[in-house]
């Protein structure tokens, strides 16, 4: 992303600061990756950002993730945010079928 690469020039070590917090955030602890993954895609979609359900979908899926199992934190999400995540929870969901199937 051009975009992010001029920032990263200007401000390293901050990025370099974001990389260590989600390195120490998402490093298997008591609780495993695979539900971190879970829990960062239920607040991308939450959140509604496109960009953080691409990313925590592809780690959903690297880290071992179901289907049914995306299905449930997505559906957790439409319970707690309501219509908007029954917008975001589907491109969320593909997103993952993406990674998780790859052709």
């Amino acid at each position: 992303m051009p975009l992010a690469r001029d920032l990263r020039r200007v401000i390293p070590d901050v990025y370099a600061g974001f990389a260590a917090l989600h390195k120490g955030a998402m490093s298997e602890g008591a609780l495993p990756v695979k539900t971190k993954e879970l829990i960062a895609l239920a607040i991308a979609v939450v959140e509604q950002c496109d960009g953080c359900i691409a990313s925590h979908s592809k780690g959903a899926a690297r880290a071992g993730a179901t289907k049914e199992e995306v299905a449930e934190a997505i559906g957790v999400t439409f319970l707690m945010a309501g219509g908007p995540a029954t917008v975001y929870g589907p491109r969320a969901y593909s997103a993952f079928c993406e990674y998780a199937d790859p052709g």
